[in-house]
C-alpha cells in the first residue's frame, strides 16, 4: 500500500528528477498530455500549467495514490501501466518513476511508440540505484534466515529490471525514435535521526510493509535502521548525504 503522505515526505528531492525531464520535452502545443503513475498528483498539476491547452490524463495503479490525486482536483483514475493504451490524440507521455515496478517495461516500450502519432514524444525517469548500500542491506536482511520465508513472496530480493541511458536509447531508437538518454546521481542532503530509513520508507520498503504485519514491520525497521546509519554516516552538521542515480530517456517518435 502506497503511503502519499509518507512519499511526499522528501517532496523537493523527489520532484527534480521530475523537472528535469520535464524541460527536455520539446512539445509546443500537444492535444494530450498522459501522466502514467501520477502518484499524488502534486506534479501532474504542472503538465496543465505549461500545457494549459491540452487534455491531462492522468492513472495510478494505487487507489490512495488515485484518491490524493483527485483531492487536488486532478481528474486521475485507476489502471495499470501494463494495460494503458494510448488514445489517437496523445503527443505526450510522461511516466516519471514507475517503469522500475513494471518488470516487462522494455516491450512496453515499443509498443506505445508504435500506437502514438507521429512527434509524439514518451519521456521516462527510473531510479538507477539498486546497487547503491541502501538497496544492498534492505536485500541483504531480507535474505537472512527470519525474514527469508516472508519477504521472498513480495519480490524484494530480486533486482529491478532497469536499463542504463544507452540500452534505453537502444530500445527507443529501434522502435522508431530520436532519442536523448542520460542519467544524473543527486547528491542529496537529508535530516533527521534515521533519514535514510525515513527515505526508504516511502519507496523501497513498500513491498516490505506489505508482506509483514505491524509487529514486524517493527521489528525489520529496527534492525535495518543501523546499518543504514553505517552505510550513510551522519555529518558534523548533523545532516546526511544520500547519493541518488538516476536515468533519464526523452523520446520523439520520426515519421
Amino acid at each position: 500500500m502506497w503511503d502519499p503522505k509518507k512519499y511526499l515526505a522528501f517532496d523537493d528531492h523527489r520532484s527534480r528528477p521530475f523537472f528535469d525531464l520535464l524541460g527536455r520535452i520539446g512539445a509546443e502545443d500537444p492535444r494530450r498530455v498522459v501522466d502514467l503513475g501520477c502518484g499524488p498528483g502534486h506534479l501532474t498539476a504542472a503538465l496543465a500549467e505549461r500545457w494549459p491547452g491540452a487534455v491531462i490524463e492522468a492513472s495510478d495503479s494505487s487507489p490512495e495514490m488515485v484518491s490524493a490525486a483527485r483531492s487536488l482536483g486532478i481528474d486521475a483514475t485507476l489502471g495499470t501501466v501494463e494495460d494503458w493504451r494510448p488514445a489517437p490524440d496523445t503527443d505526450v507521455v510522461i511516466t516519471n518513476a514507475v517503469l522500475q515496478w513494471v518488470p516487462t517495461h522494455t516491450t512496453l516500450l515499443p509498443r506505445w511508440v508504435s500506437a502514438l502519432p507521429t512527434g509524439a514524444w514518451l519521456a521516462l525517469q527510473v531510479p538507477g540505484n539498486f546497487d547503491a548500500p541502501s538497496h544492498r542491506v534492505i536485500r541483504e536482511l531480507a535474505a537472512r534466515d527470519e525474514w527469508r520465508d516472508r519477504l521472498a513472496p513480495a519480490g524484494i530480493l530480486q533486482p529491478r529490471d532497469v536499463l542504463d541511458p544507452s540500452g534505453y536509447a537502444q530500445v527507443l531508437t529501434l522502435a522508431g525514435c530520436e532519442v536523448d538518454a542520460w542519467e544524473t546521481t543527486y547528491l542529496q542532503r537529508l535530516s533527521g535521526e534515521d533519514p535514510v530509513l525515513e527515505w526508504v520508507t516511502g519507496t523501497a520498503l513498500r513491498p516490505v510493509r506489505d508482506a509483514l504485519d505491524d509487529a514486524g514491520w517493527r521489528e525489520f525497521t529496527a534492525q535495518l535502521a543501523p546499518l543504514l546509519r553505517a552505510a550513510y554516516p551522519r555529518q558534523l552538521d548533523g545532516t546526511t548525504w544520500l547519493p541518488f542515480r538516476r536515468v533519464f530517456a526523452v523520446a520523439r517518435k520520426l515519421g
